[in-house]
């Protein structure tokens, strides 16, 4: 009986050994070396410019009267006023002072929409300056990683890592048995009770 429990406890040992040899912990290796890997990729970048433009825009204008008893508007009006007055004369005397009384009525009203006609609307030149932008594409060089070489217990080791890693670099060590398969050494055979 005794001996059946021992061999027991001695197969659930030997089974449980790569369970408990498997095992990992954090250490530090030291780096060898640490070389930028530099590639060239495309870079866009917006260039902006001002640009002079001339254009119109429609601005009023205030004219001052220049004092002038004929301008256009009087000639008009006495033109208009005698053709009028000559219309309403019933003789050949009362046309002419019909004619002359519409010309000097309409050239008085011609002459002072002239004077009221002050402002005007007038299409000017303007520069203005306008903001230009396009889109330029650019070829850059840019590290985008590190190949590293380091030393962990003797043994070299390479891996790319996104920043230079300083002198020495984390690293996680994993020990387990290689084949799963792997027989452990019979425990100690129990010894015999001595007698005395």
């Amino acid at each position: 009986m005794k001996k059946t429990f021992a061999l027991t406890l001695a197969c659930l040992g030997v089974s449980s050994i790569p369970a408990a040899f498997a095992e990992s912990f954090p250490d530090h290796a030291r780096v060898i070396s640490a070389q930028p890997v530099v590639e060239t990729i495309p870079v866009a970048r917006r260039e902006c410019w001002n640009d002079r433009v001339r254009g119109y825009e429609d601005r009023s204008v205030t004219r001052s009267d220049t004092g002038a008893s004929i301008g256009p508007g009087t000639v008009l009006g006495a033109v208009v006023g005698g053709v009028i007055g000559h219309q309403f004369g019933n003789s050949s005397g009362g046309r002419d002072r019909g004619t002359a009384a519409g010309a000097i009525v309409g050239g008085l009203v011609g002459n002072q929409i002239d004077r009221d006609r002050t402002e005007e609307v007038e299409r000017v030149p303007v520069d203005r300056t306008v903001e230009r932008c396009r889109t330029v594409n650019e070829m850059r060089e840019a590290t985008v990683g590190y190949d590293v070489r380091y030393e962990y217990h003797g043994r070299e080791f390479a891996t790319r890592l996104p920043r230079a890693p300083g002198r020495t670099l984390p690293v996680e060590v994993d020990v387990h048995p290689v084949d799963a398969r792997y027989d452990a050494p019979p425990p100690p055979a129990p010894r015999p009770p001595a007698y005395r």
